[in-house]
């Protein structure tokens, strides 16, 4: 099975259920699955012949917000063997410039937004062979020295091309992808060096959604709707929310942007949605004020009726929401707990890129706050070089795995233990089977007496104080003495402060006192040798990656004296 007939097979078997939901020039569309088929054909026709793909030779690239062209154009190209380069089109012009090199692409779908970005950067492309804008009917298509510039629907609406897609010389019916095939190169962020790309399969992808399911035990069936907001260029929202749609036939429906999520999800009502701890934490945030704003939900929660509290809250969110899935960062336990409080089910799940990204899920038989569950149950795991605490990286057997980093060799040695991949990551295992990460084995901070300080252990305790609202901690030297120190970088909540203040500012001298106040005293309950040490109050928030993890990397090093 492969991403291109789980498409094939809805298209035949339940062509006119919807496939798609999205908002265009104010009015909401939907496009069944019969159509959005029909829509990948003749992508697949425009681009095929016209740029001369080679299938299983190459790759393209998508450089898009989520729209559903960035699905159409996906599967137009994977569908057909051609492996495709998802791109965030947040970078800056050298980070796109060196993904672009490095995997040779053919030919970039992006939109009008980034041309002046192709201008500059395309001459130096020397195997970029066209620039496609999915908005480009309005702008001059004139070519980037030898690179042609189009118009994505003009070429794929073209009587020729059209008529050719549904034929059977059609260049999409004489390349088929097969399991073994690259489906996707996803680029690394590249915080501990130059970006990798992780060749994942058809086969990779297919095997994570499917042990994914038989793991979680919840059903997932064409009745179900996904909510897309996390972005597809990354792993964890194209496994489950792209592949998944495809593997089990469910709607796949668009928020026309993150600042109108609230009401999108009243508008669309789905039953699963999945996040990033960030955006999980900011719902509970709103639905935790609403309730404390009325008088009503605050007594019904004290006498022991939430569940009618809880109806209220499922009804704002649309009404048909059975559970929401985090992943791409560890989710703070204040958050699970306060959900969990509110009787809306959040279960984490944990994976990488390079493992088509899904490892572990908490199902609602094995969810356990603190654990990300029980591996899938197509895979194995190991815990390597353990400590006396249980606690080793975690490896990786079995079909989920990567093919390895895209033209670099070497790389993908280093990745490898025999069949083993090497997460990077620090867990245990209890028994039960369920996984507790412990955090990264190069974040690990080790002290002047050899030992080991969890990030994540320090930072969770820390954000559970809701005057944090942003914090890294990162291990310091001091004075050049060997072993490290634990510190961290804060951020406050500025607008809980002068709410408290009686909605006064309150002065940065007395936010950052307080501040540090906070940290220490969120500190008490932890061994002595985990107690931050040093506390830096930022003015900015955080920096963080594209899926709202924190750049950890940013801040080593930053609090050294």
């Amino acid at each position: 099975m492969t991403i291109r007939s789980c498409l094939e097979k809805l298209a035949k078997e339940t062509p006119h259920s919807a496939a798609l939901k999205y908002c265009r020039c104010k009015e909401w569309h939907t496009r069944t699955w019969a159509e959005f088929l029909s829509g990948v054909r003749a992508v697949a026709e425009a681009y095929g012949p016209a740029f001369a793909l080679r299938p299983r030779e190459e790759a393209v690239a998508i450089m898009l917000p989520n729209t559903p062209e960035w699905m159409e154009a996906y599967l137009a190209c994977s569908g057909a063997g051609v492996a495709v380069v998802p791109i965030d089109p947040k970078l800056h012009n050298d980070e796109v410039a060196y993904i672009l090199r490095d995997s040779r692409a053919a030919v970039v779908t992006t939109d009008k937004s980034h041309l002046e970005m192709m201008k500059a950067i395309a001459p130096d492309l020397p195997d970029l062979r066209a620039v496609v804008l999915t908005d480009g009917a309005d702008v001059c298509l004139d070519p980037i020295g030898g690179v042609a510039v189009c118009d994505y629907e003009a070429i794929k609406s073209d009587p020729a091309v059209t008529a050719r897609s549904e034929g059977p010389d059609a260049w999409y019916a004489a390349n088929v992808a097969r399991e073994e095939d690259v489906a996707s190169v996803i680029y690394t962020s590249g915080t501990t060096g130059r970006p990798k790309g992780a060749m994942l399969t058809h086969g990779n992808f297919i095997a994570d959604i499917d042990g994914g399911l038989e793991a979680f035990g919840e059903r997932v069936d064409s009745s179900d709707s996904l909510l897309v907001v996390l972005p597809l260029f990354h792993a964890f929202s194209f496994c489950t929310n792209f592949v998944l749609g495809l593997f089990r036939g469910c709607t796949m429906m668009f928020v026309r942007s993150l600042y109108t999520i609230g009401e999108d999800v009243k508008l669309l009502a789905p039953s699963v949605v999945m996040s990033v701890p960030l955006l999980a934490e900011k719902m509970f945030d709103k639905i935790d004020a609403s309730i404390k704003a009325s008088r009503a939900a605050r007594f019904l929660m004290c006498v022991g009726l939430g569940c009618f509290v809880k109806r209220r809250i499922v009804a704002s969110l649309g009404g048909r929401l059975r559970f929401m899935i985090v992943g791409g960062a560890p989710c703070p336990l204040h958050v699970l707990q306060g959900y969990k409080r509110l009787g809306i089910t959040v279960l984490e799940g944990y994976g990488l890129t390079e493992c088509s990204p899904v490892v572990s899920i908490a199902g609602p038989k094995c969810a356990r706050i603190g654990t990300i569950g029980q591996k899938l149950t197509n895979i194995e795991v190991r815990l390597a070089d353990k400590n006396e605490n249980g606690v080793g990286e975690l490896q990786v057997k079995g079909p989920i795995t990567m093919k390895g980093y895209w033209k670099n060799d070497e790389a993908t040695k280093e990745a490898f233990d025999g069949e083993w991949f090497k997460t990077g990551d620090l867990a245990r295992i209890d028994e039960d089977g369920l996984i507790s990460i412990c955090g990264r084995k190069k974040a690990l901070i080790v002290n002047r007496e050899g030992k080991n300080i969890y990030p994540e252990e320090v930072e969770n305790r820390i954000g559970a104080d809701p005057v944090v609202s942003d914090c890294v901690v990162v291990g310091y030297t001091s004075g050049g003495v060997l072993g490290e120190k634990v510190g961290c970088v804060v951020h406050p909540n500025m607008d809980l402060l002068k709410a408290r203040n009686g909605g006064k500012d309150v002065a940065w001298e007395d936010a950052v006192k307080i501040a540090q106040d906070k940290v220490h005293a969120q500190c008490q309950d932890l061994a002595d040798y985990k107690r931050v040490r040093k506390v830096v109050v930022a003015k900015d928030p955080l920096q963080r990656t594209s899926i709202q993890k924190v750049r950890r990397v940013a801040y080593k090093g930053t609090l050294d004296e």
